[in-house]
């Protein structure tokens, strides 16, 4: 990567959400207000994000902050991150429910990512 992209991609905004993403993120919020997203990299659906109540989860050393999406903050497991940070993270919604306490589960949906590396062309 040139330093030119470097330059960019540390400029550039981490993750987007899918216009699905956005709508599910706007009615989670107004079900249940502030929300975040922490995506642990650990086993069992650790490559899943998880969507909380702002307050409903304790953010630790080894979070790091990413980005926000919709005005609402996105953590990552530091260890994580140093394998995702050269990719562009996009936020998107799947059928059915993950196996994890994320909120958008009563809505028979799961918030899915993928990363795609940002290159030159």
């Amino acid at each position: 990567m040139t330093r030119k992209l470097w330059d960019s991609f540390k400029k550039m905004k981490k993750i987007e959400a899918s216009a699905a993403a956005s709508e599910l993120i706007q009615k989670l919020k107004d079900k249940h207000g502030p929300i975040l997203f922490h995506l642990s990299g650990g086993c069992c659906d650790g490559s899943v994000p998880i969507c909380l109540p702002i307050d409903e989860l304790i953010i630790g050393q080894n979070d790091f902050h990413i980005d926000d999406i919709n005005d609402c903050p996105f953590y990552m497991n530091k260890g994580q991150y140093e394998y995702w940070k050269h990719l562009k993270l996009y936020l998107d919604v799947a059928s059915g429910r993950s196996g994890l306490f994320s909120i958008e589960g009563s809505e028979a949906v799961r918030f899915i990512i993928e990363g795609r590396v940002v290159n030159e062309k």
